[in-house]
């Protein structure tokens, strides 16, 4: 009988006998891609125009008033501590719309995500890292402005050490705030982004988001002069949705981390909602519930789109 050949080859293969990390590795090395894709690094030139050009924007305003502390003397009155994120929540909206999707959309365009889940990584595994990557970008845009505007107010000052002993409450406050307007604006978009392939309709839809939700909240809340004594305006004015007009001001979804952040400033007079919402009784909690529906109910949302994703 025949009996069945066989051959050995030593191809020179060996096992691995190095650390074995792990999921955690994993985690970090989905978070540090996340990061290079959004800033466009290891990439062309053009995919580096945005970051940058946002990042030249949200910077401009703290510079432009430090040089006005610098020249003036003045370190007090200059600027409210939380009008510096009312001025830069536009641009750091629109930077999130456009960048934010570049995490997810090709990925979901591709159908690469079981490349990703060959690792000792979960599909929530993947959602964590990259909202971590976008989170952390977003960060550094809102804290490099306030801090340049802190250590600027401090070495403009008569006496330094006396200032940042009267003012360093500041430090914790607008830290906080920033992290508040950073989740905010990294949710919203990358849950939007789970529902498309397309950058540019999640881009787009995102925009479209603010832009209707302002111009709503301003029609509902239009005041119109009452004409009295021979058609001259009496300077009263009745919004066209009455007393409920203070609550439709929360349909403007750009407001409501800025009024949250004058609420940890302390600073509700210059809060862009309408400050009889204050007055009212539970309207400070109501404020900070609608941020946190705003922001807790895109990330569940993202969490289960993706649970529930085709790979």
């Amino acid at each position: 009988m025949t009996q069945p050949q066989g051959e050995v080859f030593d191809l020179g293969y060996q096992r691995y006998d190095g650390p074995r990390e792990g999921r955690m590795r994993a985690r970090k090395a989905l978070w540090t891609n996340g990061i290079r894709t959004a800033l466009g690094i290891s990439r062309g030139a053009r995919s580096k125009i945005m970051p940058i050009l946002f990042f030249g924007v949200v910077m401009t305003p703290a510079v432009i008033v430090i040089l006005m502390a610098s020249v003036l003397g003045l370190t007090e009155d200059l600027w409210g501590r939380g009008e510096y994120f009312a001025w830069i929540i536009l641009p750091i909206i629109l930077f999130s719309a456009i960048i934010a999707p570049e995490l997810l959309c090709p990925d979901r365009r591709d159908r690469v995500l079981h490349l990703y889940l060959v690792r000792p990584l979960t599909t929530d595994d993947y959602v964590i890292g990259r909202w971590l990557a976008f989170f952390t970008i977003s960060l550094i845009l809102v804290y490099a402005g306030q801090l340049v505007l802190f250590l600027g107010f401090t070495l403009a000052a008569d006496e330094p050490f006396q200032y940042l002993q009267d003012n360093w409450l500041d430090v914790p406050r607008f830290m906080a705030v920033g992290f508040l307007i950073a989740a905010f604006t990294t949710t919203i978009p990358l849950a939007v982004a789970s529902f498309t392939p397309r950058k540019a309709y999640a881009a787009g839809f995102v925009i479209a988001l603010f832009v209707v939700s302002s111009a709503a909240a301003a029609i509902l809340t239009e005041c119109d002069d009452e004409n009295r004594d021979g058609g001259e305006p009496s300077g009263e004015c009745e919004p066209l949705t009455g007393e409920n007009a203070k609550w439709f001001d929360l349909i403007n979804v750009g407001f409501v981390p800025i009024a949250v952040g004058d609420l940890i400033f302390d600073e509700k007079d210059k809060s862009p909602l309408d400050v009889r919402l204050y007055d009212t009784r539970g309207g400070e909690w109501i404020v900070v519930s609608w941020y946190l529906f705003l922001v807790l109910g895109p990330a569940l949302l993202l969490l289960y789109k993706y649970r529930r994703v085709e790979i």
